[in-house]
C-alpha cells in the first residue's frame, strides 16, 4: 500500500479516528487505525467495540492496500508536520511497518495484520429517514447537558431519542436527565422517522456524532435499529451501539400546573447567577431566587467564604416566593436559550421548576430545588 494525502485533510481523518480508541484497552488492535487504500479514495477506519468511526476520503493512491497503525502515534506525527506538506503512506508488509514522509521527515512505525482488526457487524435498520445538520445539533446540544454520569443508572448515561406525539402532531425528540434537571428538545418529524424505535444515544456517540454537525446545511443520513444508530455524510459513516435499556417515563417529571411566572432577560441572568456563585467553596451550593413584584434577589450565603447579592428588574406579578437552585445546573440551563428570554414557571419552593425559551414549546427544561 501507498498513497500520498494533503496534511490537513490526512489530520482531519486520523484526528476522528485518534478521538473513537480508548486510549486505555486490553486489546493492543483496537489502539490501531485499519488504514484501507483503493482506487482513488482512502479509508480511515476505528472502533472501541461500540462505536465505530469510518472516514473515506480523497488521495493519491499508487499502490492499494491496507493496514493497521497506532491512532494516536500516527495522529500525533502528522499534527507536527507543517502545515501544507504532503504526506505519503508506504507499508511494507515483509517488515510489519508503515513509513511516513513529509518533505525532510521520516517515520517508520509498527504495525498489526488487518485480519485482525473488528469490524462493527452490520445491522438491518428498521428506519431510515435524513435530517439537517443544525437540526441534530440542536436537538443534541441542548439535552447533552444533562446526561447522567452516574454508572449505576446506566440507562441515563446517554440521550434518547424517539418519537413522540405533540399537541401539533408528531415530533422528533430528543430527551436527556440525571435526576436532578431534565432537557425535551422537539423537532419537525422527518420523513421516514415514523417507524423509528427509541433509543439511547451513548454519551461518547453525541460527543462523536457533534464533530459531523459543523455544516449547517448538510444532510445527515440517520440510520436507527433496536441495538444501533447510525449517522452518515458523504465522508463519515458513526455507528454506534445504544444503551440496552429502558429510559424512564420522563412525562411524570415535567410540571403541568405551574402557575407563578417570571420572565428574564437570559444572559443577565446567566451572568448574575455566576457572579454571585463566586463566593461560594464549591459549584454545587445554593443560589436563592427571592421574588417579589417585578424584582428578582439571587443570594448565596457561604458561612465559610462570606456572602453575596444581586438584584434583577423582571417581570413577575405573582405572590412572593423564596427559593434555591444548585448554581451550575441553573446556569448550564440559562446557556441554553438562544433567544432573549427565558420564562420560568414556579410552583413552590419544593416542587421542580419549569424553563423554557419565550413563547417556545419545543424546548423544555426542567430543574429541581435545593433547600436554602
Amino acid at each position: 500500500m501507498k498513497f500520498s494525502m494533503e496534511r490537513a485533510a490526512l489530520l482531519k481523518a486520523v484526528s476522528r479516528a485518534q478521538s473513537v480508541v480508548e486510549r486505555r484497552n486490553t486489546i493492543p488492535i483496537l489502539a490501531n487505525v485499519l488504514i484501507e487504500a483503493e482506487g482513488d479514495t482512502v479509508h480511515f477506519r476505528a472502533t472501541d467495540l461500540d462505536i465505530e468511526v469510518v472516514d473515506k476520503d480523497a488521495a493519491q493512491v499508487e499502490r492499494a492496500g491496507a493496514t493497521t497503525v497506532s491512532a494516536v502515534t500516527l495522529h500525533e506525527i502528522v499534527r507536527k508536520l507543517p502545515d501544507g506538506a504532503l504526506v505519503t503512506l508506504s507499508e511494507d508488509g515483509a517488515a510489519g511497518r508503515l513509513t511516513v514522509e513529509a518533505g525532510r521527515s521520516n517515520f517508520s512505525l509498527a504495525t498489526l495484520p488487518k485480519e485482525d482488526f473488528p469490524v462493527m457487524a452490520s445491522s438491518e435498520y428498521s428506519a431510515n429517514f435524513s435530517v439537517k445538520a443544525q437540526v441534530l445539533r440542536r436537538l443534541f446540544d441542548k439535552s447533552k447537558f444533562a446526561i447522567s454520569t452516574e454508572e449505576t443508572r446506566y440507562y441515563l448515561n446517554g440521550v434518547y431519542m424517539h418519537v413522540a406525539e405533540t399537541a401539533d402532531g408528531r415530533s422528533l425528540r430528543c430527551v436527556a436527565t440525571d435526576g436532578h434537571r431534565l432537557a425535551r428538545i422537539d423537532s419537525a418529524l422527518p420523513s421516514g422517522a415514523e417507524e423509528m424505535p427509541g433509543v439511547i444515544v451513548p454519551r461518547k456517540t453525541v460527543g462523536e456524532l457533534r464533530k459531523l454537525l459543523d455544516d449547517d446545511d448538510m444532510d445527515i443520513a440517520v440510520s436507527v435499529s433496536e441495538t444501533k444508530v447510525r449517522f452518515a455524510t458523504p465522508e463519515i459513516t458513526l455507528t454506534s451501539k445504544v444503551i440496552d435499556g429502558t429510559f424512564p417515563d420522563y412525562t411524570r417529571v415535567i410540571p403541568q400546573n405551574n402557575t407563578r411566572r417570571l420572565e428574564v432577560d437570559a444572559s443577565e441572568f446567566a451572568r448574575a447567577v455566576d457572579r454571585v456563585s463566586t463566593v461560594s467553596s464549591e459549584r454545587s451550593r445554593a443560589v436563592k431566587l427571592q421574588l417579589d413584584e417585578d424584582r428578582l434577589i439571587l443570594s448565596v450565603n457561604a458561612p465559610d467564604s462570606g456572602a453575596a447579592e444581586e438584584e434583577l428588574a423582571v417581570a413577575y406579578g405573582d405572590e412572593r416566593l423564596e427559593i434555591g437552585f444548585n448554581a451550575k445546573y441553573l446556569l448550564e440551563i440559562a446557556s441554553q436559550v438562544d433567544r432573549e428570554n427565558a420564562v420560568f414557571m414556579f410552583n413552590s419552593s419544593g416542587d421542580p421548576t419549569l424553563m423554557r425559551e419565550g413563547s417556545d414549546e419545543s424546548a423544555v427544561y426542567v430543574v429541581m430545588p435545593m433547600r436554602v
